[in-house]
């Protein structure tokens, strides 16, 4: 990502451009005095919202990134919730951020650390130092106690088990993973799904370390630059953010594909608050973030769908590009 550093934006300039975009716009909450921020995501109980700050070059081990604390309506209560080199805290440079109950685990170079949610005190230190890895870039959590870390550089997916002295193990490294940057659990089928900041595909990883290609991505299709993240809604759509095209994607089950919003300036991840169906993006070289209300499916609050499909069954992912 070195070669897109220099890629810089205000908030308010990157604002003009996208608050129009959404699907509908139902509305927009910008969040602004950010620094280099690279996740944002809801708490379990839905009452607050952390974004991680690198705050100054990603990747480097300066103890000075920070975790913004947002309430329910996403205005921030504390800019510096927690802060690197505050007290005992250490934190250099978070990227990656995942719940499980009230522990708020980090992303943080070698490392996975959790926080407490409430009080923002330092709870438990994952080195995951001995594998070799240099920036860990992305997490995501299952509902067993389980949480993935992903290698954007060494092409790798680490289980971290919470619930048996965070025991950590390898799930799969593999070149075809093409520089993985997003990672996020499917709410149907509990399978792994990454994106490819190099490639621009999709793929996904079964319980047994199967690796598959779901959306590719040739000279032909050109639909994707860079991807940097992914999750889904409660209905079973996934979302993709495209750091360099600053675009956001939506796929619903059956593959229809749809631009959601553009003109961005470097979406980093994407997150979505599936009890409130929001979606939240933070602006790596804009310093800033927002949320976003969503557009529901037409059938959404009907007791039965007019037409089942095979995404019904777990056995979607149809390919296609029918974008709206």
């Amino acid at each position: 990502m070195t070669a897109h550093r220099n890629h810089k934006m205000s908030l308010k300039s990157a604002l003009c451009l996208t608050v129009l975009m959404w699907s509908p716009a139902l509305w927009a909450h910008p969040i602004v005095k950010l620094q280099a921020p690279q996740c944002f995501i809801v708490d379990t109980t839905g009452d607050q919202y952390f974004i991680a700050n690198a705050n100054g070059e990603p990747g480097q081990a300066d103890n000075n990134g920070f975790i913004s604390k947002l309430n329910r309506e996403g205005e921030v209560v504390n800019l510096h919730f927690i802060q690197g080199g505050q007290g005992n805290t250490v934190l250099h440079s978070p990227n990656g951020l995942a719940m499980i109950g009230t522990t708020l685990y980090i992303a943080d170079l070698d490392t996975v650390r959790g926080f407490h949610a409430i009080n923002g005190t330092p709870s438990v230190t994952i080195s995951l130092r001995r594998f070799g890895i240099s920036e860990l870039t992305d997490l995501a959590a299952d509902n067993t106690g389980h949480l993935y870390a992903l290698d954007t550089t060494g092409n790798a997916i680490y289980e971290i088990d919470t619930t048996h002295e965070h025991a950590v193990s390898l799930v799969i490294q593999d070149e075809r993973l093409a520089g993985p940057r997003g990672i996020a659990v499917h709410p149907r089928n509990g399978k792994l799904l990454v994106v490819s900041l190099d490639k621009g595909t999709v793929l996904e990883v079964d319980q047994k370390g199967s690796l598959h290609e779901v959306i590719s991505n040739s000279f032909f299709t050109g639909r994707f630059q860079h991807l940097s993240g992914i999750d889904f809604d409660q209905y079973g759509s996934m979302y993709v953010s495209d750091l360099t095209a600053g675009k956001i994607w939506r796929i619903r089950p059956d593959y229809k594909m749809t631009v959601i919003a553009e003109f961005l300036i470097s979406p980093i991840s994407v997150r979505i608050d599936r009890s409130k169906h929001l979606i939240m993006v933070p602006y790596l070289y804009a310093n800033g973030a927002e949320m976003n209300g969503l557009e529901r499916p037409a059938n959404a609050g009907h007791p039965k769908k007019k037409k089942r499909t095979l995404a019904d069954y777990n056995l979607g992912w149809i390919k296609g590009n029918d974008s709206e």
